[in-house]
């Protein structure tokens, strides 16, 4: 399995932008997916995850109300809605899978139980 994010670019606070996670070589239904952040001198933080199959989904409380993940399965593509955007959310975001699916849905969060890391797109929010 392969992804490749993007979407990433420079706006002004308040705005919004949509990340792309374009998976290939694997069945994107059957994956756990997640978005996790590292901004300069930060540990990477999850952002948000989406549930293989049913499709459930978990936001970090940062960015609950702002952003929202969701998965197109024919287009074997996650997406990450992020609106009104904060110079707080400037960082590279990554997509990241967890195939097989092994995480429970409390476990979405922890960037370790995923094993296949896109390369990062950055965002930046000027204030």
């Amino acid at each position: 399995v392969q992804l490749q994010a993007s979407g990433g670019g420079l706006v002004q606070a308040g705005g919004s932008l949509r990340l792309s996670c374009a998976t290939s070589g694997g069945t994107l239904r059957t994956y756990n997916m997640a978005w996790f952040r590292q901004a300069p001198g930060k540990e990477r933080e999850f952002v948000a995850a989406i549930r293989g199959g049913g499709g459930s989904t978990s936001h970090a409380d940062s960015v609950k109300g702002r952003f929202a993940i969701s998965r197109d399965n024919f287009k074997n593509t996650v997406y990450l809605q992020m609106n009104n955007l904060k110079p707080e959310d400037t960082a590279v975001y990554y997509c990241a899978a967890d195939t097989p699916p092994t995480a429970p849905y409390s476990a979405l969060p922890n960037g370790r139980l995923y094993d296949v890391w896109g390369q990062g797109t950055q965002v930046t929010v000027s204030s």
